[in-house]
């Protein structure tokens, strides 16, 4: 079973959020919701509430440092309601696996967040050779054109 292959996780006990070494997310600033999830799992599907919506508050976490809590608030902007990003699994019968899922997708939008911003382009103008290229191209492309016309009369 899955569960038992990931460590800090039996008894159905899931562990702590690892964003980065760094950053690990407690359970006490986790909120779980759950209910019933649509897809497969047969006549399971309508007694069972495997759906996980797994929510943590960015404004009020006590592990992240001012500046991963403005770049997260920054970044995921379109996604925060209120301070707070919600994920949803409902993609497994089981409600442990949906969580785990939660969380591992909890964490990749946090870290992809922390990601310091990529460095600007610099723009650079076409080389001499390249220009000359372009020209001859589009004389060839001419040329071509010219020589599918109707001759002149």
């Amino acid at each position: 079973m899955l569960a038992s292959l990931r460590p800090g996780r039996e008894n159905g006990q899931v562990a702590p959020v690892r964003v980065r070494e760094t950053i690990v997310i407690p359970d006490d600033e986790l909120s779980w919701r759950f209910s019933r999830s649509s897809g497969p799992g047969g006549q399971g599907v309508n007694t069972t509430d495997s759906r996980v919506e797994l929510s943590f508050s960015v404004a009020d976490s006590r592990v992240l440092s001012p500046t991963a809590r403005s770049r997260i608030m920054e970044r995921l902007a379109h996604r925060l309601v209120g301070g707070v990003v919600t994920v949803v699994a409902s993609e497994h019968r089981s409600q442990l696996r949906n969580r785990e899922a939660a969380q591992d997708r909890l964490a990749a939008l946090l870290d992809d967040a922390l990601r310091p911003p990529p460095q600007p382009r610099r723009p650079t103008k076409p080389s001499r050779r390249a220009r000359a290229r372009r020209v001859e191209a589009k004389r060839r492309t001419g040329e071509t054109k010219r020589l599918r016309r109707r001759p002149d009369e």
